[in-house]
């Protein structure tokens, strides 16, 4: 069993940048892939970035390849996702996802998921 906490969520205006973190519980952290979704009212669950067990591999969606920056601590048990030039498209709820071995784009394969954080990025 995992739980997901994310945090550091907010305002920003566009061009600026948030960094989200979530902290997860449990001693098996670092046999979980991890990725970020969002999703906005009335639309599907979308990835955004993944993230592999050792933190070596990544995995990005093309609407955020090199504005995002997905990366982990297993000492830590947590993953974080840096956001910079952010645009009001940007806007959604951001979630984190775990799941066993490698990474995927499919939020289908997830098992354990956050709660959410809004972002929110005015023009």
């Amino acid at each position: 069993q995992v739980q997901l906490v994310e945090s550091g969520g907010g305002l920003v205006q566009a061009g600026g940048s948030l960094r989200l973190s979530c902290a997860a519980s449990g001693r098996t952290f670092s046999s979980y892939a991890m990725a970020w979704f969002r999703q906005t009212p009335g639309k599907e669950r979308e990835f955004v970035a993944a993230i592999n067990m050792s933190g070596g591999s990544t995995y990005y969606a093309d609407s955020v390849k090199g504005r995002f920056t997905i990366s982990r601590d297993n000492a830590k048990n947590t993953v974080a996702l840096q956001m910079n030039s952010l645009k009001p498209e940007d806007t959604a709820a951001y979630y984190c996802a775990a799941r066993p071995a490698t990474l995927s784009r499919s939020q289908a394969t997830y098992v354990y998921w956050g709660q959410g954080t809004q972002v929110t990025v005015s023009s």
